[in-house]
């Protein structure tokens, strides 16, 4: 009996304790930061009106931040640092993708409505589709260097989807299929024409 007794005391000791520190963690969770420290801030609610652009090099959902991460992945590279590398060239590609879609959805919204701002949203999904396709091509090669084919060739061939065969990124996408023995018919063949369009979403 006596040890039921301790077992039940032990059991809510430890239950206190446990209540204490859930209590106690939010507290230490929080951390100051120093006015000029870089990380995100939450919006104030109780200053609904000290709206911050998200254009800031703070924000990672902006082209800024995409071009931020193509920074850090080109000194990556320079430091032959291949995996991180990767790593940052797929997230670049991923916030490039998400701008585009939602730029063309703004695009889509105001089509009929207003053209001046739905010209305005069309231009900026062929800018971050542009910019995810070579964000896509700069990781195809980094696989390249890191000896692995089988990553490298889905994405040009979602490059040259894209941006189509005729376009100079679709251009190397293909001389990189060749070059990895994928494909075996060279691509412009002499006296072809190479029209340029805009790249598909």
């Amino acid at each position: 009996m006596n040890t039921a007794v301790a077992v039940t005391l032990m059991r809510r000791t430890f239950l206190s304790v446990i209540a204490v520190l859930s209590l106690l963690s939010p507290v230490n969770a929080q951390v100051s930061q120093s006015p000029g420290t870089n990380s995100p801030q939450p919006i104030d609610p109780n200053a609904p009106n000290n709206l911050r652009p998200i254009t800031q090099s703070n924000s990672l959902l902006s082209i800024e931040g995409g071009d931020r991460l193509m920074k850090e992945a080109e000194q990556s590279v320079s430091a032959q640092n291949y995996p991180l590398a990767a790593k940052k060239l797929q997230e670049a590609r991923q916030v490039y993708n998400q701008l585009s879609n939602f730029y063309q959805e703004l695009n889509s919204s105001f089509s009929g409505i207003d053209n001046r701002v739905s010209d305005s949203q069309r231009q900026k999904a062929l800018l971050t589709a542009q910019k995810r396709d070579e964000a896509t091509f700069q990781l195809a090669l980094v696989h390249r260097a890191q000896n692995q084919p089988e990553l490298a060739v889905p994405l040009l061939i979602q490059i040259i989807k894209s941006q189509n065969p005729t376009r100079d990124l679709g251009k190397k996408a293909y001389q990189q299929l060749l070059e990895l023995g994928f494909v075996d018919s060279p691509f412009p063949t002499a006296g072809g024409s190479s029209s340029s369009s805009s790249p598909k979403k």
